[in-house]
This record gives C-alpha cells, structure tokens and sequence, in this order.
C-alpha cells in the first residue's frame, strides 16, 4: 500500500507540492493579514483595508516564489531576480483575472459570489501553475 502511493506521488511529484506549497501560501498570506490587521493596522480604515490586502498579497507572493522555485519546480536559474519578477508578473496578471472574473461574474451576470470565487480560484490557481511551468520556471534543453 505504502508502496503503490509513493509511487503515485513520485509520478505526480509536481503536481502534488505545487497544491501543498499552495496550501501553505494561503496560510502564510491569511497569516500576515491577520498578524498586521490585528496589531498595527485597522481593517475598518479604508486605505489600512487596503494597505492589509497589498502586504498579504506581496508577503504571499515572496513566500509563493521561493517554495514553487525550490520545492516543485526545482530551478537552477542563477538570475533570481529576473525569475522572480516573471513570477511577480504572472501573479499580477492572474490577479487581474480575478478581478475582471469576480465583477463579470458577480456584479454583471448575477452568478452567486461564493460560487465565482471557488470557480475563479480554481482558474487563478491553474493560471498560476501554467504561467510558472512554462514561462518561469520553464527547463532548459541541457
């Protein structure tokens, strides 16, 4: 038994930490909202609100980046700058999509908004995995 689920995992190994370093960014991300909002800023200041969701996000996006290039994609990119802003720029555009998906859905066609924010995370999430695999952290022809 222990057996056949290893060898699952290892013939899914990305896959599967990808979901588990997501898992743990949301937490990590919750953690720094909550942290912030609970000890010097106030979510019921407009522009604090607003200043809580860019630290969670950033804190979120730093922590994303170096578990996906260590622990799921494995990069050996020496240029950790350059990598990281492609990876900033492709969580900024799935942010985006977010954004247009929600008020399309929610605001335009009325879709119920707890139903649009589970279906527009799961296109968040596979948006990210994709922009990572192939534009990020893409191998290279040895």
């Amino acid at each position: 038994m222990i057996g056949k689920v290893k060898a699952l995992y290892l013939k899914h190994e990305e896959i599967v930490n990808y979901l588990i370093v997501g898992v743990l960014n949301t937490i990590v991300s919750w953690a720094a909202w909550f942290i912030c909002a609970y000890t010097i800023l106030d979510a019921q200041v407009v522009w604090q609100n607003a200043a809580l969701s860019v630290i969670s996000w950033v804190v979120g996006v730093v922590f994303g980046y170096f578990m996906n290039r260590i622990f799921v994609f494995k990069s050996k990119e020496p240029n950790i700058l350059k990598e990281f802003l492609q990876f900033s720029g492709g969580r900024v555009s799935t942010w985006l999509l977010d954004l247009v998906m929600m008020v399309l859905m929610v605001n335009v066609l009325r879709i119920n908004e707890a139903f649009s924010k589970i279906f527009v995370s799961v296109l968040v999430m596979i948006g990210n995995y994709v922009i990572s695999k192939l534009f990020v952290f893409k191998k290279k022809p040895e």
